[in-house]
């Protein structure tokens, strides 16, 4: 599984987090540690520091908060996906579909208006 960020997606200068290029293997891998960390533990994920992902230009943490932000850049490179409890339960929810079957299908993996999306895609594609 690959992580990476890219600016500027479309003209409304959008971006995106991808995490791409995984098996359902991997996406189990990533369902299980959202909700270890996040969901029983209430702590933080740093996804950079899970064997199965790569990082290519850019570091995430996702985080437990009041309210659903989506990610932030803090610095260039650091991002902070900050959501509640229940959006992450819907992430956990949006990862099936990954973890029952192989599938070139893409996810969003949270609806908040923000101008960074989290994309979940095997094909790297949306």
């Amino acid at each position: 599984m690959t992580l990476d960020y890219i600016s500027n997606i479309n003209e409304y200068a959008d971006d995106v987090v991808r995490l791409y290029d995984f098996d359902m293997a991997q996406a189990i891998l990533f369902r299980d540690a959202v909700q270890d960390s996040i969901l029983n533990k209430k702590q933080t994920l740093e996804l950079a520091s899970l064997p199965f992902i790569e990082s290519r230009n850019c570091m995430l943490t996702l985080r437990l908060s009041e309210e659903d932000l989506g990610i932030e850049i803090q610095r260039s490179a650091q991002l902070y996906c900050d959501l509640t409890l229940e959006a992450y339960q819907t992430m956990v929810k949006l990862l099936e579909p990954f973890c029952n079957r192989e599938t070139k299908g893409y996810k969003c993996l949270y609806d908040v208006d923000s101008p960074t999306d989290l994309l979940f895609s095997p094909g790297g594609t949306w």
